[in-house]
């Protein structure tokens, strides 16, 4: 089975339609699927759910989406450095659910394995858990999440082999792992892909059965979100 696709647009045909929930692996802009984000937009799909742990910048990653108005609800954890993030929030024209960041982890985690919810005492006594069944465990309150599954996953990795086994590079395995096996079908974008037994099995960090689809995305304009220098010193 060929799982490599010539661009984001041919990967993601016949797979994306409107009111969707998509998993969208990336943490800030590091780790983030750009050319999938990318051919979202273009394919103009609209009322998106997304689960990521942000959604970008303005106008960068995600943002693109919210700037586009593709999107009706964000289920994150942090929404600091997107204005129109903020703006569309305050305005009610875009629903947020608000989750714990370990707890979107374990969502998707848990939607992944099979896992249909689980407790934790993340969010007891807050507005988190407003709405949620509690249930007492050793004398401590626990509250329901429900595990997250997606109806597509998109993620960015560094190495893939042409079966699909994927490596993560650094920091930029974030949410990836979890967001992959969350979705019922899950696409991949990598800056390499090697023949089949060129990765070393025990550093392999997403089997390749959880892929269906990749591109090779590469290359890449690193974006930073906040550039801090050192002051040159005086001569």
């Amino acid at each position: 089975m060929n799982k490599l696709y010539p661009d984001a647009a041919s990967a993601l045909d016949g797979l994306l339609r409107d009111d969707m929930l998509i998993c969208a692996g990336g943490f800030g802009l590091c780790g983030i699927p750009e050319r999938l984000i990318d051919a979202i937009e273009a394919s103009g799909v609209s009322g998106l759910t997304i689960a990521s742990n942000n959604a970008g910048i303005d106008g960068v990653g995600l943002g693109k989406l919210l700037r586009s108005r593709q999107v009706k609800k964000m289920i994150s954890s942090y929404v600091g450095e997107n204005k129109e993030f903020e703006r569309q929030y305050l305005s009610g024209e875009l629903e947020v659910e608000f989750c714990p960041q370990g707890t979107l982890a374990e969502r998707c985690r848990a939607g992944g394995a099979g896992i249909p919810g689980f407790y934790t005492k993340t969010g007891v006594g807050t507005q988190v858990a407003e709405g949620k069944e509690v249930k007492v465990f050793d004398g401590e309150e626990y509250i329901l999440e429900r595990g997250i599954r997606a109806d597509l996953s998109i993620i960015k990795g560094w190495k893939a082999d042409e079966a699909g086994n994927l490596v993560f590079r650094k920091t930029a395995r974030n949410f990836n792992q979890p967001m992959a096996t969350a979705g019922r079908i899950c696409v991949a974008e990598v800056e390499e892909v090697v023949p089949v037994g060129s990765l070393d099995p025990d550093g392999i960090h997403l089997p390749g059965i959880y892929v269906k689809r990749m591109i090779v995305g590469a290359p890449y304009d690193k974006k930073i979100e906040f550039r801090t220098v050192r002051e040159r010193p005086a001569a």
